[in-house]
């Protein structure tokens, strides 16, 4: 296994992930039962978070305006601007049996710690994960890992828009679930699952 070059990743076809019929974004508590009834099932979840992007020196972030889970199926995205949703991912973050799969989680899961009072339990960083499997000395990202693993290029495009701004476009929507969504595939790819 080895870190492939941005010309190599360019070269693969576009990681096809979870449809917009595959996500559902938590905004009441019909949504909220309805995710935690497949996530209380799970081993494992890919895990990510998007806050809104600091534009100016000095201003401090607010913290994840984005929750994103995900199973092989199905993505669930948690707005934190509902207090449901965020009871609801809260509760699948601290659960200990259920393990949180994403990349560079030191940062998401500070924020998540200071700024939403979140404590996160039984976590894997593919970044590191990926980094001793290749031999690398340097973290491998998600856009690598998933070139690596997954044999895909992950698409970047929703990456820097505004995660404060809601609802969420269809583009974001995608983005943010299948960054979520190729955690979880890259360990049942790795751990032959």
């Amino acid at each position: 296994m080895q870190r492939p070059t941005k010309e190599q990743i360019n070269q693969l076809p576009t990681y096809q992930g979870l449809a917009l019929d595959d996500i559902l974004v938590i905004e009441n508590e019909d949504d909220a039962a309805q995710a935690l009834a497949v996530l209380h099932q799970q081993v494992s979840v890919g895990y990510d978070t998007e806050s809104k992007p600091i534009f100016r020196k000095g201003e401090v972030s607010p913290g994840p305006t984005l929750i994103q889970l995900a199973t092989v199926t199905q993505g669930f995205l948690f707005p934190t601007r509902f207090p449901v949703a965020l009871a609801a991912v809260a509760e699948i973050l601290s659960n200990p049996q259920i393990q949180k799969v994403g990349f560079g989680l030191k940062d998401d899961n500070r924020e998540l710690r200071g700024k939403l009072g979140i404590s996160i339990v039984n976590t894997e960083d593919l970044a590191k994960t990926l980094k001793r499997l290749a031999g690398e000395k340097n973290d491998i990202g998600a856009r690598a890992g998933v070139a690596m693993v997954l044999q895909a290029r992950l698409g970047k495009g929703a990456q820097k828009s505004n995660w404060g701004a809601y609802p969420l476009s269809e583009s974001q929507t995608l983005y943010a679930a299948n960054d979520a969504h190729s955690a979880i595939c890259i360990q049942h790819k790795i751990k032959g699952l």
